[in-house]
């Protein structure tokens, strides 16, 4: 009785800023991302999620949501109680340094996004956004030449790096001209990702 499963449409709510949070979410299957929207409806994508990732790793230890979550795909979702969770984290190495990476992996994410924002191009911030995303959907997919599953439209690409969706596709028309990329019919085709490597790495 401490693990429940939920299924959503595209473009479901998933969660709520500053609402109960009662169960710990795991996506199981499909896309859905975290943000954080704004009075006048702007928002800003902060992370997308794939199957396996926490909706919000902070619920293991808040009763509210810090983020809003939206269902990007169709999505499964696996609810596990807070208290359970906690009960195993104290009695288990695994969890607890599962739990812990989880923690890190968000705080790195958050400084980088941070710092691509604040300092970084436009083909600069795309290029960084799918060279997150690229490992992680390999890791789940079955690749191809380097062809990706890849359900976002440029209004997310748009909300994730801080530009305008005409921006986001005239980049994605520039990278496409340059053979380093294309993205046609929920697909991405990286033909270049020496060059991809070159814009979008901090380091």
């Amino acid at each position: 009785g401490w693990q429940r499963f939920q299924a959503l449409r595209a473009g479901a709510q998933i969660a709520t800023r500053n609402q109960p949070a009662s169960d710990v979410l795991v996506l199981c299957t499909g896309w859905a991302f975290r943000y954080l929207q704004i009075r006048d409806g702007r928002r800003q994508i902060l992370q997308f999620l794939l199957p396996g990732d926490i909706l919000s790793p902070a619920t293991i230890f808040e009763r509210t949501y810090l983020i809003s979550a939206k269902a990007l795909t169709d999505v499964m979702l696996s609810g596990f109680a807070r208290s359970e969770i906690r009960e195993r984290c104290a009695t288990g190495s695994n969890l607890q340094s599962a739990v812990a990476n989880t923690s890190i992996a968000e705080t790195r994410d958050a400084a980088e996004l941070a710092t691509t924002l604040g300092q970084c191009s436009a083909e600069e911030r795309i290029a960084f956004l799918l060279l997150r995303l690229i490992p992680r959907i390999a890791a789940r997919n079955v690749i191809h030449q380097h062809r990706y599953p890849f359900p976002l439209r440029q209004q997310h690409i748009a909300d994730a790096v801080g530009l305008t969706p005409v921006h986001v596709s005239r980049v994605f028309s520039l990278l496409r001209e340059r053979g380093v990329l294309s993205m046609s019919e929920g697909v991405l085709s990286v033909f270049d990702m020496g060059e991809l490597e070159r814009l979008g790495s901090l380091s």
